[in-house]
């Protein structure tokens, strides 16, 4: 990746983990504290995050390979891929707005800090024992073995300031 001015990390999970309920948390907390804060997320599937029968949505459907729709208040912009092709994080970082942190969520092959959301009633391997990425786990009880700081998954304010902390010692501004 090219030089950052963003702390950039993600939260990484098997499916079902809760990633999304403590990144919705942690965006609050950021925007609390008044950090401009942008996600970028990984979605496994052919989604629409437009309407049937929307204007953008009809625009894409009759073939348009971009669609940029744009009011007062949002802009979303809509870019098909004809030969369906993975994204890559470095591409897509590169398209966000200056903003003081990116929380990511998905990605989680990709290299780059993350934070491991761990659920032992999913009865999968966590993702630290063979990602040397993951720097902090959060989950419902300690991981036996685990020498990564660990917080529990209701401990929003001790994730929120551990964050807060790296960013700063890895020389990003708040």
């Amino acid at each position: 990746m090219t030089k950052q001015t963003a702390f950039i990390f993600g939260l990484a999970g098997w499916s079902g983990s809760g990633k999304t309920t403590l990144a919705e948390k942690l965006i609050t907390a950021a925007s609390d504290a008044s950090i401009a804060i942008a996600t970028l997320k990984h979605a496994h599937h052919d989604f629409d995050a437009d309407s049937e029968g929307k204007d953008s949505w009809r625009h894409r459907k009759a073939g348009a390979g971009q669609v940029l729709i744009a009011s007062e208040r949002r802009m979303a912009h809509f870019t098909e891929n004809p030969t369906p092709q993975r994204p890559q994080l470095a591409d897509l970082l590169a398209r966000l707005a200056p903003c003081d942190w990116v929380l990511v969520e998905g990605f989680k092959k990709e290299p780059f800090p993350k934070i491991e959301i761990w659920d032992a009633a999913l009865q999968k391997e966590p993702l630290y024992l063979t990602d040397p990425d993951i720097f902090a786990v959060v989950g419902q009880a300690q991981l036996a073995n685990c020498d990564l700081p660990y917080f529990h998954r209701d401990d929003i304010a001790g994730i929120f300031g551990f964050l807060q902390k790296k960013a700063i010692s890895e020389g990003y501004k708040l």
